[in-house]
C-alpha cells in the first residue's frame, strides 16, 4: 500500500510569504542614515542626542551591571537558570516530537486498518449488488431505485461504524458524476474541499490507496479541525470508477499533544526554578565563607587584627578558616613584636636626647666660658674653642631633630593651623638665608609673589620646611641663582625651590628624604646639617595632608615642591606647579626639536640641548641657568596621582610612565628620573 504527501502535516500552516524589503523600506533607509549620513558623525547635530539618549538608557543600567559584576553568586544562580532553561527546552522539544510521532504513527495505523475494512466493504457491497441486478429486473422499478441510492445506502452504511470517530466521502471520477446516481456523497456535514486537490489527483492516476493530512471543513459551522484523509479509487454496481475517501479527525491526538505540552511545561518551570535554588543554596555555601573570609581580610588591614574567621565543621572551607585564622594570628604576633620594637626604638631615642640635655647644657656652659676666653689662648687651642663651640651647636640641633623626629613616630606631633600668607614665610626665610647665599656667591629669586597666596598652615612647621629647602638649594647650587616660586589655584598652593647646581642621580630622587641620607657622602656639611631635616620637613607636609616631591637631572639642579591644601583637612587633587621645571634638559631638547621642525631642518639638523665648540668640532652639554623664556611642558596622560598616605615610607612611580597633577588636574611629563611620592618619607 503506498502513502501520498500531496498536503502540508496538521498544525503546521502554510509558510507566509512577505515582500522583500527594497531600497526604500525602513532598515535599510536607517542603515544608510546611521552609516552613511551624519547623525553619528563628529559635530553633527544628532550626535549628542544620541548620546544622551544613550547615556539615559544606560544610567538606570549601570546598579545592575555593577551587581553582576560583584557578585559571583549572582552570576552562578543566572548562568545554571539559563542552562536548566535550555535542557528543558531541548528535553521538551524531543520528548513532544516524540510523543506526536508516536501519536500520529498509531493514528495512521488504526485509520488504515479501519479504511481498508471499509474499502474491501463497498468492493463486496459493489460486486454483491451486481451480481443481484439481473435477478430483480423482474420487478418494475427496483433496479432503477437501487442504482440511484446505493452511492448514498453505501456512504451511510460505511459511516454508521464510526459516528464520531470518521466520516465519509463518495466522489466520483469522471464527467458522468453529474448524474443524479453518481453525485458527491459525504456523512457527517463533511465539506467536499476538505479533500486536497492533490489527493484527488493521486487518487485518480493510481490504483493503491493514497492518504495525507488536512484541515476538515464542515458545513454545519463546526470549526474546522486537523486530519487524516485516506483514499482509494473504486468501481460502483455499474462499473464505473468513483474515488471513496475515509476522513479521520485528529482532536482526540491534539488534546492529547496538548495536554503533554502542558504537563511538561508546567514541570520544566518548576525544575528551572528547582535548578536556581538549588545553585544558590549550593553556591551559597562556598560564598559565604569567602565573604566572610574577605570582610575579615578588609578590617586585619584597617589595623583591628583580632578579627578571626568562625569556623564550623571539618570540610576543605573548615580548613581553609583554619589556616586564614593560624595565618592571621601569626600577623598579628609578629606585627606585635614590630611594634614593641620600634615603641622601645623610639623611647630609647626620646630618653637619651632627653637624658643627653644636662650633659650637654654643662659642657655648653664650660665651651662658653672657654670660646669667651680663646683670645689667651694659643691659636691651636682657640682654634679647637671654636670647633667645639660649632660642634656643640651641631649637637643641639641634632638632638632637637632627634626629639622632633621621635614626636612623629610616637604620633604625637599636633598642628597648629591658623591662615598665613606664605609670602612672609618665604621672605623670612630668605632674609635669614641671604647671607650664606651672598657667601656663596649667589641669589635667592622670588617668583609668583605678586598675589597673596593664603592657606590653612602651621606657620612654624612651614618656614622649618622651606628653611630646610633654601639652605640645602643653596648649599648645593654651586655658587648660582637659586629661584623660589609661589603658586595658587584650585584648593591647593605650592612653593617650589629650584636650584641649578650638582643635581640628583637616577634613582636619587627616591633616597632624597631618608634619614641621614646625602648624596655625596663625602661632601662636607658647612652648615652643619644633621641629615634630618628633609626627614622632618616630609613629615611636616604630610601632617598638613600636602605633599613633599623632589626632582633633579645630573648637572642640571634640583627642584623640591612644596604643595599644601588651602583649607586645612582639604584633600589635595593637584599641585599649581609642575614638579619638574620648565627649564628642564628634556623640555628645552623638546623645544629645541619642535623649534627645528618648524623651520624646516635649516638649522643643519643639530643635536638639540647641545652645543658645537668653536674648534675641534667637540661637543658639551650646555649648562643650565636660571630661566628666561618660559617653555611649556609636554602633556602625557598621567598614570599616578601622589597622594598624602599614613605611615613611614614612600611610593616608587615607575619609569617611563610617571606624570604628576597639575592645580587644574592636568598631568604633567617628569624627569627621566624616577620620582615618589614623598609625603610618607623616611
Amino acid at each position: 500500500m503506498t502513502r501520498g504527501s500531496a498536503a502540508p502535516k496538521p498544525g503546521k500552516p502554510g509558510d507566509r510569504t512577505g515582500r522583500p524589503a527594497g531600497p526604500g523600506h525602513g532598515p535599510t533607509r536607517l542603515s544608510r542614515l546611521l552609516h552613511g549620513g551624519r547623525i553619528l558623525q563628529d559635530g553633527a547635530p544628532g550626535g549628542p542626542v544620541l548620546r544622551l539618549l544613550a547615556r539615559w538608557i544606560r544610567r538606570p543600567l549601570l546598579p545592575a551591571v555593577r551587581l553582576w559584576r560583584r557578585n559571583i553568586q549572582l552570576r552562578v544562580v543566572v548562568a545554571t537558570l539559563f542552562m536548566s532553561l535550555g535542557v528543558v527546552l531541548l528535553l521538551g522539544f524531543v520528548v513532544i516530537g516524540q510523543v506526536r510521532n508516536g501519536l500520529l504513527d498509531a493514528k495512521e495505523r488504526a485509520a488504515q486498518s479501519q479504511a481498508a475494512g471499509g474499502f474491501s466493504a463497498a468492493q463486496d457491497e459493489a460486486a454483491a449488488a451486481t451480481g443481484s441486478a439481473p435477478a430483480d429486473a423482474d420487478t418494475p422499478g427496483t433496479p432503477s431505485r437501487s442504482l440511484l441510492n446505493w452511492r448514498s445506502d453505501l456512504v451511510v452504511q460505511l459511516a454508521s461504524g464510526g459516528a464520531g470517530a470518521f466520516d465519509v466521502v463518495a466522489l466520483s471520477s469522471d464527467s458522468a458524476g453529474t448524474a443524479p446516481s453518481r453525485g458527491t456523497r459525504a456523512s457527517g456535514g463533511v465539506e467536499v474541499g476538505s479533500i486536497p486537490v492533490a489527493l484527488r489527483e493521486a487518487v485518480a492516476q493510481g490504483t493503491g490507496t493514497f492518504q495525507t493530512y488536512t484541515r476538515i471543513h464542515y458545513a454545519d459551522g463546526q470549526h474546522s479541525e486537523a486530519g487524516l484523509v485516506i483514499g482509494k479509487r473504486l468501481n460502483d454496481v455499474e462499473g464505473n470508477t468513483y474515488e471513496l475517501y475515509y476522513l479521520f479527525p485528529l482532536t482526540q491526538e491534539e488534546a492529547s499533544l496538548t495536554l503533554v505540552k502542558t504537563t511538561i511545561t508546567t514541570a520544566g518551570l518548576f525544575v528551572t526554578v528547582l535548578f536556581g535554588a538549588i545553585a544558590w543554596l549550593v553556591v551559597r555555601q562556598v560564598v559565604t565563607p569567602v565573604r566572610m573570609a574577605a570582610g575579615v581580610a578588609e578590617r586585619l588591614s584597617a589595623g583591628r587584627l583580632q578579627e578571626r574567621m568562625k569556623v564550623t565543621g571539618e570540610d576543605d572551607i573548615a580548613r581553609l578558616g583554619e589556616a586564614f585564622n593560624k595565618m592571621a594570628q601569626n600577623l598579628q604576633h609578629k606585627i606585635q613584636q614590630l611594634e614593641d620594637l620600634s615603641r622601645m626604638q623610639r623611647r630609647f631615642v626620646s630618653d637619651v636626647s632627653h637624658e643627653l640635655r644636662t650633659p650637654l647644657t654643662t659642657v655648653r656652659m664650660a665651651a662658653d666660658v672657654i670660646h669667651e676666653a680663646r683670645g689667651d689662648f694659643d691659636p691651636v687651642t682657640a682654634r679647637s674653642a671654636e670647633l667645639l663651640g660649632d660642634q656643640l651647636d651641631r649637637f643641639e640641633s641634632l638632638l632637637a631633630d632627634l626629639l622632633e623626629i621621635s614626636r612623629f613616630d610616637a604620633g604625637a606631633a599636633a598642628l597648629e593651623a591658623e591662615p598665613i600668607d606664605l609670602r612672609d614665610v618665604v621672605r623670612r626665610v630668605i632674609d635669614g638665608t641671604r647671607p650664606l647665599a651672598e657667601h656663596k656667591g649667589g641669589h635667592i629669586r622670588v617668583v609668583g609673589d605678586e598675589q597673596p597666596v593664603i592657606a590653612e598652615a602651621d606657620a612654624r612647621r612651614v618656614e622649618r620646611v622651606l628653611r630646610n629647602l633654601v639652605v640645602n638649594a643653596v648649599e648645593h647650587g654651586e655658587g648660582r641663582d637659586v629661584v623660589v616660586r609661589l603658586a595658587s589655584a584650585g584648593g591647593a598652593v605650592a612653593v617650589a625651590v629650584r636650584d641649578y647646581g650638582v643635581g640628583l642621580k637616577p634613582g636619587e630622587a627616591t633616597r632624597v628624604f631618608n634619614r641621614f641620607w646625602r648624596a655625596d657622602p663625602a661632601r662636607a656639611r658647612t652648615t652643619g646639617g644633621t641629615g634630618l631635616g628633609l626627614s622632618i620637613a616630609v613629615e611636616d607636609a604630610r601632617l598638613h595632608g600636602g605633599w613633599l616631591q623632589a626632582w633633579g637631572e645630573p648637572g642640571g639642579g634640583s627642584q623640591f615642591r612644596l604643595t599644601l591644601p588651602r583649607t586645612a583637612d582639604e584633600p589635595l587633587r593637584g599641585s599649581p606647579i609642575p614638579l619638574e621645571p620648565e627649564d628642564s634638559r628634556r623640555h628645552r631638547q623638546h623645544a629645541a626639536t619642535e623649534h627645528a621642525r618648524a623651520d624646516g631642518g635649516q638649522d643643519g639638523g643639530g643635536i638639540p640641548g647641545r652645543t658645537q665648540s668653536g674648534s675641534g668640532g667637540t661637543t658639551g652639554h650646555t649648562q643650565p641657568g636660571p630661566p628666561r623664556s618660559a617653555v611649556p611642558p609636554r602633556q602625557t596622560t598621567a598614570t599616578a596621582d601622589p597622594t598624602a598616605l599614613p605611615g613611614n615610607g614612600t611610593r616608587v612611580v615607575a619609569r617611563g610612565q610617571t606624570a604628576e597633577p597639575t592645580g587644574n588636574g592636568t598631568p604633567q611629563d617628569q624627569d627621566q628620573t624616577t620620582w615618589k611620592d614623598t609625603t610618607r618619607g623616611r
